[in-house]
């Protein structure tokens, strides 16, 4: 019997796939299914939660071809971003010399893995035919209005002289120089997603194959909220505070002003008041530096700016402080405080001894003061409106509000205009210029793309682009005249908002894509990724596939129809992490077991959306099955019975099948299918070698373990005298009136002299004839009863076979 060599039977198979072009994906996309996972950042090795989504993948795409898809299923790298750019400074090489070298052994290790990926339609989004399209679109949606310049409040590292990334900045400090962040005001690009905010939030209704938990976190991002718009005109200036609130009806509680640390004029009102500037630009430095992520359990900070603004219901001038919990994110970035009706503002004033008044009674007793009361019920020291209920007096306050012209009724999102500037180098040039005469003009389409340049200085102090005069410099495009280039760059994410679409038709060099391929064959059917990408990749691709539609590149809305979120891999009670020490090196695993058996083990331990808990055990349990799997196969492959297989024996097989084919169409259920497949090894050992049981159940195993241990089943379909390569054969069928009828049956117990031998498998039509038959057939039946005289036969339909011996024949 041959040994079970995987590495050269995987090395072998990986040469056939690759010399055939097996996976090359059709021209016709009738019948089609689109199949992607999320492109990998390049970082050079894999670790094993690619594995499994890669194997997730693979194992869907094999599956699909066998059922006759049109299967689309391409690869690509999200190749640019921050960690390419540290590795430069850190190794002195191009970024572009260090992702390449990263490409290229992430794809070798994809190769190893065996996965049925179509190469030719690799997209590398650090390439300049992929970026020039980013800048194409770019120029599209400043047109459209949808790309714009406003101010913004960054961080930034004096002595790197460079802007910082929120993650950059760790307990207040630069993550690379340890020098205290600080808050400044640039002028920054942005995308208008908040025109599509309406239609993102309705268009999740449509998404009925995704999970709920990730439409519920882009409905909660996308944070639609009905309320008004209330003007606080600022006493010592001609200014106006608007502020945004859903809770009209507590307008007479309100007795301060909270504005967020990044509001654009917070530091023009500081300057403006008595406040002290210095302990204001401090706390606004800590503020910006700690992040925005609203935390309930976060201690409330504030500061006074040393100004008051007028409540136009009722003439009180409020003080006005920064607050860190109030985010430019939501509403206007600066809300009216009522401490006695908000948990947030209550412990807000406690804290500074501020007033708390209250103005909203439910059905309990007066007011205690013991903490806020956010319920509706009856307006109290609130006017005219004193006795009204909260429902009425909202929409009675906005109308006295807009009488005033001091509000309006609006509809208002968390979303906020997505901010695309990165002041780095590794990142897509934004195709602008700034002309002495014309100021900032787009570049022409001819002359794209603008390429990022090669004589820049990897110092770690300041933006990379600042350093190449030849990139600085350029001509405008409507004077002639001297100008400058923009030296921000586009954020990673706007690669990974339409790259699926760039798969289509990767080497178009008139557009981004032809929007008949783009009508054809999506949306993607099934995506697959991690749950942590919910909202920011996901909403920005939703947004983009939009954008693009209304540009008239495609008629799609949605770019994913179904998505499949993967757990985490676990091991010894944490997610594997390099910090920890606690990660596994796929390459080990596949030196010592095979890429199968990595494979195998990874779909067989958990469903593909619960974390997985890594096992040493269960990888050597996943190979003994496949060695076993191996010697049966090799023990048929001279067996050429023809005779059919015994009813029982057939119902296995038909059940088998069908319950595999629904466990990886509909359910994703990986592991229960491999159980099944391993359970019908069980019952096909039971039968001798030889026998039509044997060669058929080893033959239907090796079929159906193709998509997920794809090398193996390759070899022993092929020794199992398999007519063409398995990945060309079809999944193999089922009998639907086999199974309706073995629905019906049951088991029974077979007794020798009352003693139990065995079960049989009858329904209510199996006569005593085909019950003893099939008894016949079980060993331990057949060993008793040779060469012994049968009695007497007891048979009770659908209860019990009992057979009385005598002596020898």
């Amino acid at each position: 019997m041959r040994e079970y060599n995987f590495s050269k039977i995987e090395k072998k198979w990986q040469k056939i796939w690759e010399d055939s072009n097996i996976f090359k994906t059709p021209e016709d996309s009738k019948n089609k299914f689109y199949l992607l996972e999320m492109f990998p950042y390049p970082s050079g090795k894999l670790h094993m939660g690619h594995v499994r989504n890669y194997a997730i993948g693979d194992t869907l795409a094999r599956f699909h071809r066998r059922k006759g898809r049109n299967l689309l299923y391409p690869i690509g790298y999200d190749a640019m971003g921050l960690p390419a750019e540290n590795a430069a400074i850190k190794n002195k090489v191009m970024p572009s010399e260090w992702t390449k070298l990263c490409i290229a052994q992430m794809k070798e290790q994809q190769k190893v893995l065996g996965l049925s990926y179509d190469w030719a339609r690799t997209v590398d989004t650090s390439s300049p035919d992929y970026y020039r399209w980013n800048q194409w679109i770019f120029l599209k949606f400043l047109e459209k209005g949808l790309a714009y310049r406003k101010k913004a409040v960054i961080n930034y590292c004096s002595s790197c002289a460079t802007t910082l990334a929120n993650e950059q900045v760790e307990s207040g400090l630069c993550w690379r120089c340890g020098t205290k962040a600080e808050a400044q005001v640039r002028e920054q690009w942005y995308f208008k997603i908040t025109d599509y905010a309406e239609e993102l939030l309705e268009g999740l209704e449509e998404l009925e194959g995704w999970p709920e938990a990730v439409k519920q976190q882009q409905r909660n991002w996308i944070g639609r909220s009905e309320g008004s718009f209330v003007d606080f005109e600022v006493e010592e200036l001609d200014y106006t505070i608007e502020v945004f609130t859903t809770r009209p009806d507590t307008l007479y509680g309100s007795t301060f002003i909270l504005m967020a640390p990044t509001h654009p004029d917070a530091l023009f009102l500081a300057e403006s008041g008595d406040g002290d500037i210095e302990k204001i630009k401090d706390f606004i430095d800590r503020t910006v530096a700690a992040g925005s992520s609203p935390s309930e359990d976060k201690e409330k900070e504030g500061i006074a700016l040393g100004i008051t603004a007028v409540n136009p219901v009722n003439g009180e001038s409020l003080p006005v402080y920064l607050a860190n919990f109030v985010f430019m994110e939501y509403g206007t970035g600066a809300i009216m405080s009522v401490p006695a009706h908000d948990d947030r503002d209550f412990e807000f004033a406690k804290k500074y001894g501020l007033e708390i008044r209250e103005v909203i009674r439910g059905k309990e007793n007066k007011y205690d003061g013991s903490g806020a009361y956010i319920g509706e019920g009856k307006l109290v020291s609130s006017a005219e409106f004193t006795g009204m209920d909260s429902k009425q007096a909202i929409l009675a306050i906005i109308e006295k509000l807009e009488s005033m012209g001091k509000g309006r009724p609006t509809v208002q999102y968390k979303l906020r205009d997505w901010l695309i500037s990165r002041q780095r180098y590794w990142g897509t040039p934004i195709p602008v210029v700034y002309c002495l005469k014309c100021g900032l003009r787009p570049i022409p389409e001819t002359d794209l793309p603008i390429i990022l340049p090669e004589d820049v200085e990897f110092s770690g102090t300041g933006n990379p682009l600042e350093s190449s005069q030849n990139f600085l410099k350029a001509s405008c495009p409507d004077c002639g005249g001297e100008a400058k280039r923009e030296t921000d760059t586009m954020d990673t994410f706007v690669d990974s908002s339409w790259y699926f679409l760039r798969y289509l038709d990767p080497n178009n060099d008139n557009l981004p894509f032809e929007r008949d391929l783009a009508d054809n064959w999506l949306p993607v059917d099934q995506y697959i990724g991690g749950i942590e990408h919910a909202v920011l990749h996901l909403l920005y691709s939703r947004f983009f596939t939009r954008a693009l539609k209304s540009l008239g590149l495609t008629s799609l809305k949605e770019p994913f129809k179904n998505l499949l979120c993967q757990g985490m891999v676990i091991k010894d009670g944490a997610k594997m992490s390099k910090s920890i020490g606690n990660t596994v090196d796929p390459q080990r695993v596949i030196d010592k077991y095979g890429a199968d058996t990595a494979r195998l083990f990874i779909l067989f331990a958990a469903p593909p959306e619960r974390d997985l808990d890594w096992s040493d055990e269960g990888i050597r349990g996943i190979f003994r099955f496949l060695k076993r799997l191996w010697d049966m196969a090799h023990e048929e492959s001279e067996s050429s019975s023809e005779n059919e297989v015994s009813a029982d024996f057939r119902i296995i097989i038909e059940k088998t099948v069908s319950e595999v084919t629904q466990d990886i169409q509909k359910n994703f259920h990986f592991n229960t299918a491999i159980a099944r497949i391993m359970e019908l090894l069980n019952a096909t050992r039971k039968h001798p070698a030889g026998s039509p049981e044997r060669r058929e159940g080893v033959k239907t195993a090796v079929s159906l373990i193709g998509p997920f241990a794809p090398h193996t089943a390759s070899e022993l379909w092929e020794v199992l005298g398999g007519n063409k390569p398995l990945d060309g054969e079809a999944w193999p069928s089922y009998d639907e009136d086999i199974l309706r009828e073995a629905a019906k049956s049951m088991e029974i117990p077979v007794t020798i002299g009352g003693k139990p031998r065995g079960l049989i498998t009858v329904n209510e039509n199996t006569s005593q004839e085909e019950a003893v038959e099939a008894a016949q057939r079980l060993p331990a039946v057949k060993d008793f009863l040779d060469n012994k005289k049968i009695i007497k036969i007891v048979y009770v339909p659908g209860r019990i076979l009992n057979i009385v011996v005598g002596g020898p024949l």
